[in-house]
């Protein structure tokens, strides 16, 4: 439709967060264990030199020190977000991004789950578990894999972050059946032992070369108030999940759930929603920095799969109208220069362009981009300001542009 503003002057807001893209460690980060955590900047130093032509542009080097990244002298809107509450996990940070703030931390358990949640999630999945302790999701397939094959029994684990994952092999445990067994486990623990997420990992292959389907499914506690996602949603207009977020908010506030189990999935996946859409919000979950190359530190992978989204989101904006945002962010950080595999305490990257921005740059005109640090419900408070034209001073948040 090019920079005229779309039929009727509608408005489209499209959010993708790089999942565990942090950028530096938050104030209170030593009491995580993260003190000193920065991942982009370790994953730039690792590698020599970040090579991100379209995140440049828009002024990621602005925002921090990168290697390979210069401050350019007409930025986007950028800047850095912390959460107001603790956590440091993708439920924790997807909801602050939308306006939840947690008051307390959800459960963890570096020791594994006690004998009272064993007890209870054995019955209620009808599955004895293995494993039961915080590990490494591919080293947990390696190393109980040929157990859980032999016996049936579902390997259980969690990490530092508030997760209860189950693995089973496809041929062993059916997807279906791995399915149904989380969704009894995610109603099974409630109350005190209410863990953010609950997460089926089905894997295939034999023993010594298993290796993960793509058929995660995360079944997240519910939010524990209201959000922006459901602002939009009480205004008319509908908020399309891509990847994970839908199970992110138990698909509350989600009008739509797209594919997006790989980035390339959920990059294709935004892509075609911006060509059908003539309003409403795309929030696209692009997973692969943490899931696939964070926690196995794999900063060479890590560096591919953002030259990849920088190359997608170069396509992205050139298709913007002048009705349009783009926000570009993360949830957390997975430091691969900080001990273990586990997620990292740290603040998001902010860059945010609109099609008006866009337009004035291509006509030789500054952009008059500007800094913005503040709270990472900033971005639910933009969005719902630039779809609908208001504010929500019951959540938090503010709207660091608008129409």
């Amino acid at each position: 439709m090019g920079a005229d503003g779309g039929e009727g002057g509608n408005r489209r807001a499209v959010v993708l967060v790089i999942d565990a893209c942090g950028v530096g460690a938050l104030p209170d980060a030593a009491s995580y264990g993260d003190e000193g955590a920065n991942t982009l900047a370790h994953v730039a130093e690792a590698v020599g030199g970040l090579e991100l032509s379209t995140l440049a542009a828009l002024g990621l080097g602005s925002i921090l020190p990168l290697r390979g990244v210069p401050a350019v002298k007409d930025p986007a809107i950028h800047g850095r977000l912390h959460p107001l509450g603790p956590g440091k996990d993708s439920t924790t940070g997807h909801w602050e991004l939308m306006g939840v703030v947690l008051e307390r931390p959800l459960p963890t358990y570096p020791g594994g789950f006690p004998p009272r949640a064993i007890a209870r999630l054995v019955e209620a999945m009808g599955h004895e578990v293995i494993c039961n302790r915080p590990y490494n999701g591919i080293a947990a397939i390696e190393d109980f894999g040929a157990e859980h094959v032999r016996t049936g029994a579902l390997i259980l684990y969690t990490s530092q972050d508030s997760v209860l994952q189950l693995a089973a092999h496809v041929a062993r445990v059916p997807a279906a059946e791995l399915y149904r067994a989380c969704e009894a486990a995610r109603a099974t623990m409630s109350g005190e032992d209410a863990v953010g997420r609950v997460i089926a990992r089905p894997f295939t292959g034999i023993e010594g070369a298993f290796r993960r389907t793509e058929g995660r499914r995360d079944f997240a506690v519910r939010p524990p108030g209201r959000s922006y996602l459901g602002e939009l949603r009480g205004a008319g207009l509908e908020v399309h999940g891509v990847g994970k977020i839908s199970d992110l908010f138990a698909g509350v506030g989600v009008t739509h759930s797209h594919p997006g189990a790989t980035n390339a999935q959920a990059l294709q996946s935004a892509s075609a929603l911006l060509d059908e859409l003539g309003e409403g919000l795309i929030f696209v979950n692009l997973i692969e920095t943490d899931q696939v190359y964070g926690h196995r530190k794999d900063v060479e992978g890590f560096h591919r799969a953002l030259c990849e989204i920088d190359s997608a989101l170069a396509r992205m904006l050139a298709r913007m109208r002048a009705g349009d945002l783009m926000i570009v962010t993360a949830d957390h950080g997975v430091d691969p220069a900080h001990p273990g595999t586990d997620h990292t305490r740290e603040y998001a990257p902010l860059l945010a362009v609109t099609g008006e921005m866009l337009s004035a740059r291509a006509s030789g005109e500054r952009s008059s981009g500007t800094r913005h640090d503040g709270p990472l419900a900033d971005v639910g408070a933009t969005v719902l300001r630039w779809l609908t034209g208001r504010d929500a001073d019951e959540l938090p948040g503010e709207a660091f542009t608008g129409p």
